[in-house]
């Protein structure tokens, strides 16, 4: 489903992703975790045909991000960190853009909509009479997790899906997530909470500095580190050293 050689992407002097190789197959659902700056927005949107590499190679179901990134369009859903939306428009009528662009009948759009504001617990009237301006932070969220699935794509990028949902409704989330990779979806889930990663992820890759440290599965990744906690096998290999210690003598200090 995603196949990666060598993948870079340079912003002026910075390198961002530095030369990435990875094979992702169908049906699996992987975390890919990495502290702040590490690569993997940015890989993401590479993936997606968002940014065009520096260097390297990237296919998503065959298709070619940098010769073909309309057709990887087609292929993929993306639910971006950010969650932006068009503010002016009715959720509606956001939805209908979206499904416009990938040329989904009305009848058929109107289906589709009326079941995930089902399961979002959306209600017709918010949906059809309040422009998402007015959405709350959550309400927005379950907009673009809408909008990603709603052409039924084979490959699905998560980046922070959880954020400003409800504890109920991201229970939902998760349960989705990890039943689309069941039905054969290839699922690349991008979070900050470890937990949840290491619950649902069948493989973890962890970036660091724009490169793979460690790839495979938790008890892969528990063996090699010799940790049993993602966050202690993250820490071990992202973070500062005496981690805990350090935050501990900072507290003192705040105190005294």
């Amino acid at each position: 489903m995603i196949s990666i050689r060598q993948l870079s992407k340079r912003f002026g002097e910075q390198e961002a992703v530095r030369g990435i190789t990875l094979e992702i197959p169908p049906g699996v659902l992987v975390g890919l975790l990495g502290p702040n700056g590490a690569g993997k927005s940015t890989t993401i949107k590479m993936l997606t045909g968002m940014l065009s590499p520096t260097s390297g190679t990237a296919e998503v179901l065959g298709f070619d991000v940098t010769r073909e990134p309309l057709e990887v369009k087609r292929v993929v859903g993306y639910v971006p960190e950010s969650g932006a939306v068009f503010e002016t428009l009715t959720g509606q009528e956001y939805l209908e853009l979206v499904a416009a662009l990938y040329h989904i009948p009305e009848q058929e759009t109107r289906n589709r909509i009326l079941k995930f504001g089902q399961f979002f617990e959306l209600d017709e009237r918010t949906l059809s009479e309040k422009q998402l301006a007015s959405y709350s932070k959550g309400m927005r969220q379950k907009v673009v997790i809408t909008a990603a699935l709603l052409h039924n794509p084979q490959v699905i990028f998560f980046d922070e899906p959880l954020n400003g949902l409800d504890a109920n409704v991201a229970l939902s989330v998760k349960t989705l997530i990890t039943s689309l990779a069941r039905e054969g979806k290839t699922v690349v889930f991008c979070s900050h909470i470890l937990d949840v990663v290491e619950r649902i992820c069948q493989r973890i890759v962890i970036l660091h500095q724009g490169r793979v440290l460690a790839d495979g599965t938790l008890a892969e990744l528990q063996q090699a580190c010799g940790q049993q906690s993602l966050e202690q096998i993250f820490n071990q290999l992202t973070g500062t050293q005496n981690l805990l210690a350090r935050a501990e003598e900072f507290a003192r200090a705040l105190t005294q």
